[in-house]
């Protein structure tokens, strides 16, 4: 084992520690945290939020991942169906992946029309802003990785029989449809970022780099000083605050 896997490991066993002791305090407090990870395919998420709640009880931290919506749920309000799953009091519920869909994979794979993608960006920052005022802290993540990087993991999908589960039809389009899917991404940002409800970007080619960060990350935004204290700020040249001007300075992929 070499020293940076050494050091990877002992920090991680030092944020798993800290989140412990964060949610025993936000638990007894009656916080109620919503995490939302969105992405490329393929960009880290699921490994990401592993390490998050490995030593977390899953009925007070559980993870969202919802499959496609049925045919009475898609004739119900298009928030109804995650409406069900937010935080109650003490709870931090992870979304991997959640109403943005709708701003880019509905959108690029024509699952939605174009008025329903719109008047998904005009609702979106109103239902946030509702949450918050109901108590509701939103942390938003976009995990970003490049095109390479993408095939290279892709690829590693297919002919891992052990992810053989991860895999999907959609896999291909992920390349194929690269451009369309940075243009949705775009406008998602831009449209729903809030100061209610900000986006977080995080460059996430180096899988270890990005779990750091957005472990780090998380601390800083919900837990007290005096639980934090030792957590150094995330590297800001692997995570930093979506601002428009990301979309073309290279810190977020074309």
């Amino acid at each position: 084992m070499g020293k940076d896997s050494e050091a990877y490991d002992a920090e991680l066993i030092a944020l798993q520690t800290a989140i412990v002791s964060w949610r025993k305090w936000s638990m007894d407090q009656s916080e109620k945290v919503l995490v939302i990870f969105e992405g490329r395919d393929a960009a880290g998420k699921d490994g990401t939020i592993r390490r998050i709640v490995a030593h977390l009880p899953p009925r007070t931290t559980p993870v969202v991942a919802l499959p496609k919506p049925s045919d009475r749920e898609q004739s119900q309000w298009y928030f109804q169906r995650f409406a069900s799953h937010l935080p109650a009091a003490g709870d931090c519920v992870i979304f991997n992946r959640s109403w943005y869909n709708r701003g880019g994979v509905e959108p690029v794979m024509g699952f939605c029309t174009a008025e329903q993608h719109e008047a998904f960006l005009v609702a979106a920052p109103d239902f946030e802003q509702l949450l918050v005022r109901e108590g509701i802290k939103i942390i938003k993540l976009w995990l970003d990785i490049s095109k390479d990087e993408q095939a290279k993991r892709l690829k590693n999908r297919h002919l891992d029989p052990l992810k053989a589960l991860k895999t999907s039809p959609l896999d291909a389009e992920a390349q194929k449809r690269w451009d369309d899917y940075s243009g949705a991404r775009d406008l998602m940002l831009i449209r729903t970022h809030t100061e209610a409800a900000p986006w977080t970007c995080v460059r996430a080619d180096h899988k270890k780099a990005a779990r750091i960060a957005v472990m780090r990350h998380l601390l800083h935004a919900v837990a007290p000083a005096r639980l934090r204290k030792g957590v150094a700020k995330p590297d800001p040249t692997v995570l930093f605050p979506f601002e428009a001007s990301a979309l073309t300075d290279g810190r977020l992929e074309r």
